[in-house]
């Protein structure tokens, strides 16, 4: 088996803005598998800033995996155990060679045209007028959930924003989500969590910053809004420091990105631990290219789930790889007649 790795840099059609700061280009990875005539290809999508495995090595571990690459899988995955992106790019590029289509990684009615995920529209930070122009265009396109990254502009500003949805649309019409990721202090967020309720959302995701995980703890027990965990799963990496988390902090959700917890395996452990706990979850897409997006929705719709998720970010690069997957009044699509077109 021969194994490379390429970078790409995706370009977004628009400057996006996360609490992180403003994205123009996001860097992603290709570990390309070649073996007995066919290739598997896996997306190894680091986000700098946020993933665990932002480190300097990364590219030396990304080239210790190829020139490694007879070890197999699972001895791969517990050699970059403490690189959950890379553990993604093998499990996506393994099955790919296994796979009778090189990109139906999971066969479903999902890509068989005959069933859609349904997902949430997502609001970007920006400008109140920025804002409300995404609301417009979301709601326009046919969306029924809705989710509003906060923290970037006045609090004020941005509950009027919500505000101003829910006078025209109630909650049974309209799901409203919102991001805060991790922008409220912990003396300030239970308040906050109370203002904000008054607006029937159905979650907030990560209050405050990931790692106060007593003051998190005593957030989930209180909130009047039920809180999700988004960052806060980042860099646990043993099954057993899972179940130590949840026990702790007892959310009410748990979202997972597969790129950032441990791809496939990551993710199921995570699911195991928040059902024996009776905690719902979704998942979400991190900014990967479509070859990324792909597996994470052919992987969510094989679990089952009748919550939006949030894969509806292929939409947003100039320079994503042409791909069966489309968005269309809220659900994401696979067109199983459109070709995949993908170079590097």
């Amino acid at each position: 088996m021969k194994a490379t790795f390429k970078a790409y840099r995706l370009n977004f059609k628009q400057a996006s803005g996360t609490s992180r700061g403003v994205l123009k280009t996001k860097k992603t990875w290709f570990i390309i598998l070649e073996h007995n005539g066919k290739q598997g290809i896996g997306e190894c999508g680091m986000f700098e800033g946020l993933s665990v495995d932002d480190r300097p090595d990364y590219e030396a571990k990304l080239q210790w995996v190829c020139d490694n690459i007879n070890l197999g899988l699972v001895a791969l995955l517990e050699s970059v155990l403490e690189f959950p992106s890379i553990q993604f790019g093998l499990e996506m590029a393994f099955k790919a060679l296994e796979a009778k289509s090189q990109f139906e990684l999971y066969p479903s009615d999902f890509t068989k045209s005959k069933a859609a995920i349904p997902i949430n529209g997502l609001i970007w930070m920006g400008t109140e007028a920025f804002m409300k122009s995404q609301i417009k265009a979301k709601l326009e396109a046919g969306f029924t959930c809705i989710k509003m990254k906060i923290g970037a502009i006045d609090f004020d500003r941005e509950l009027a924003l919500l505000k101003s949805i829910r006078k025209e649309f109630d909650a049974n019409t309209i799901e409203l989500r919102v991001d805060a990721n991790g922008a409220f202090k912990p003396l300030e967020a239970l308040e906050k969590l109370k203002i904000l309720s008054d607006v029937e959302l159905h979650s907030i995701e990560q209050p405050i910053k990931q790692g106060q995980i007593e003051a998190m703890a005593a957030l989930c027990a209180q909130t009047p809004l039920p809180i999700a965990l988004d960052e806060e799963l980042i860099g646990v990496f043993s099954l057993a420091a899972k179940q130590k988390l949840i026990d702790i902090i007892k959310p009410q959700y748990v979202i997972l990105k597969p790129t950032l917890v441990g791809g496939i395996k990551g993710s199921n452990d995570w699911i195991a631990t928040a059902k024996a706990k009776q905690i719902d979850w979704w998942i979400t897409s991190a900014l990967e290219s479509n070859v990324g997006l792909n597996a994470i929705a052919q992987y969510t719709f094989s679990k089952n789930s009748t919550l939006p998720q949030g894969l509806g970010t292929g939409g947003l690069f100039t320079n994503n790889f042409e791909s069966p997957l489309y968005v269309e009044n809220g659900f994401l699509h696979y067109d199983n007649t459109t070709p995949w077109h993908i170079k590097f």
